[in-house]
């Protein structure tokens, strides 16, 4: 990640920005400072899901920088489940970059389970290089913004705090299925060649 570890960690802490990098994820409501409701959307060519349900913040180690996370939801129609346990560091590698690394255990029940079971790790795979590409993009927004404010004082700090919070964007399951194929097509030839 392009930035101090220090800088990550704090992100990382912001529930709400980090759902905001997840690609199809939204805090839709604060309910304490260890709880939160959001939705997630998918879509898959015309056919879109929409889950709703619950974060809970279950661990935050401050000195190793690590933060443990547990979600869980249900689609709005009720036909599928989906759960999630999440443990996420923030590893310092010099003075102004640092690595996310991270551990996440997902179940799939009902409808969702027997429609992308089998295509689950690719699909997560894909979902993760969006978190953390839009995690890195979250850090340098933060660092201009922090630059701008410096530079012209306390009221451009809050404009400059607002401009960097992103509209979520729905997850895209035919690009994460094209990415799938083109990853498919790299190991394939890749193996080939060597």
């Amino acid at each position: 990640m392009p930035a101090a570890a220090d800088q990550a960690w704090a992100l990382l802490q912001d529930v709400g920005r980090v759902a905001a990098c997840m690609p199809g994820a939204t805090i839709t409501e604060r309910v304490d400072d260890r709880h939160y409701k959001g939705t997630v959307a998918v879509r898959f060519g015309p056919a879109s899901l929409s889950f709703r349900g619950e974060v809970e913040v279950a661990a935050i180690d401050a000195p190793r920088r690590t933060l443990h996370l547990i979600g869980k939801g249900t689609d709005t129609t009720g036909g599928s489940a989906a759960a999630l346990d999440l443990t996420a560091r923030i590893d310092p590698v010099n003075a102004t970059s640092c690595n996310l690394a991270g551990n996440s255990e997902v179940s799939l029940n009902g409808k969702v389970a027997a429609f992308g079971g089998r295509l689950a790790d690719s699909v997560a795979g894909q979902v993760l290089q969006q978190f953390a590409a839009n995690f890195a993009a979250e850090l340098q927004a933060r660092q201009v913004a922090a630059g701008a404010a410096a530079a012209a004082g306390p009221a451009a700090a809050d404009a400059a705090a607002a401009a960097t919070t992103r509209p979520a964007e729905q997850l895209n399951g035919l690009a994460l299925i094209w990415g799938m194929f083109v990853a498919w097509l790299r190991s394939v030839f890749g193996r080939r060649g060597a």
